[in-house]
């Protein structure tokens, strides 16, 4: 791990397209602004693992589940052709 000090104003530059800005410090907490390109998705850790959490439970469906996923979609298949 890398381990960097900043102070108020001061940036961190990761590649070509990330800056990380020191906006505010007050007390324990550390106010960062972040500049990257839309396509690089940036999230608090938390809010992270909790997506990763989600993504986890969404990709384990029981079999059952399918079949009838299935068949609604042969259902909406079948009226889409008529």
């Amino acid at each position: 791990m890398l381990v960097l000090t900043r102070r108020l104003k001061e940036a961190i530059q990761i590649g070509d397209d990330i800056e990380i800005n020191v906006l505010a410090i007050s007390g324990d907490q550390v106010k960062l602004g972040i500049n990257a390109p839309k396509h690089v998705e940036v999230h608090r850790k938390e809010v992270y693992l909790a997506i990763q959490t989600e993504n986890n439970a969404a990709s384990h469906v029981s079999k059952s589940s399918l079949e009838q996923l299935n068949e609604q979609l042969k259902q909406w298949k079948g009226g889409k052709q008529a």
